[in-house]
């Protein structure tokens, strides 16, 4: 039979709770760097997230198809007298592909873009194309300069906003002027001036219903063209 001494039992017990206490610190340490590795690696991933999120684009809108288009294909441009149309002007405010409105129940002399929405090209451009398409159905449409001494039509476009007459009504309002120059034979020509305006209720508070209600004026005002210039034979 063996007897330790009180003083190597003290020893072996010592050992014991030292060997405890390092093998506590060593799993306390080992989760310490997991939990840091996995912070980086959560980082890592966010960063790349956030660099293969592509930015949101505006969405691009135009008229479209115009009133009539799919009965005039193949359809010569009418019987009526040929006009020339030179580009339209716009104002500084309105040479902007950026779709427009105004608060009319708040500052209505403060035109502000919608961030997400965007005209394909400046309303002037639009115009000018939509009232080829338009006039064009019943007269040829010509290039300034083109066949010799015709009519020239100049177009000075003045309003081409959505307006909320409050947060949920509003109407796209399209205003523009018309200067038509009538070659006479003597060289004598005589100008007449006209103004055109329209306006059309949003179907929504937002940029698809101005675009649509925009979309609406300018084909009533351009509607109103035709007859005015069928009127002056």
């Amino acid at each position: 039979m063996f007897f330790i001494p009180n003083n190597s039992a003290n020893m072996l017990t010592t050992g014991t709770f030292d060997a405890q206490n390092a093998s506590r610190k060593a799993v306390r340490g080992l989760a310490v760097v997991l939990a840091v590795a996995g912070l980086v690696a959560l980082a890592g991933c966010g960063a790349l997230g956030s660099l293969n999120t592509a930015p949101l684009r505006p969405v691009l809108y135009d008229f479209g198809s115009p009133p009539g288009a799919a009965a005039s294909i193949g359809v010569p441009g009418g019987s009526q007298r040929p006009v020339a149309l030179a580009d339209v002007d716009a104002p500084a405010a309105l040479d902007t592909p950026a779709v427009l409105y105004r608060l009319a129940y708040a500052d209505a002399q403060q035109p502000r873009p919608y961030a997400q929405a965007r005209w394909s090209m400046a309303p002037a451009q639009l115009l000018r194309q939509r009232l080829r398409e338009g006039l064009g159905q019943h007269r040829p449409v010509l290039q300034p300069g083109e066949g010799g001494r015709v009519r020239l039509m100049r177009v000075e476009l003045e309003a081409f906003h959505q307006v909320f007459e409050s947060p949920q009504r509003s109407a796209g309002l399209v205003r523009l002027r018309v200067t038509l120059t009538e070659p006479g034979a003597a060289g004598d020509d005589r100008v007449e001036q006209h103004s055109f305006a329209a306006q059309r209720p949003a179907p929504t508070p937002d940029a698809p219903g101005g675009v649509r209600a925009l979309t609406a004026a300018t084909d009533a005002v351009i509607a109103d063209i035709d007859v005015w210039l069928a009127e002056r034979r």
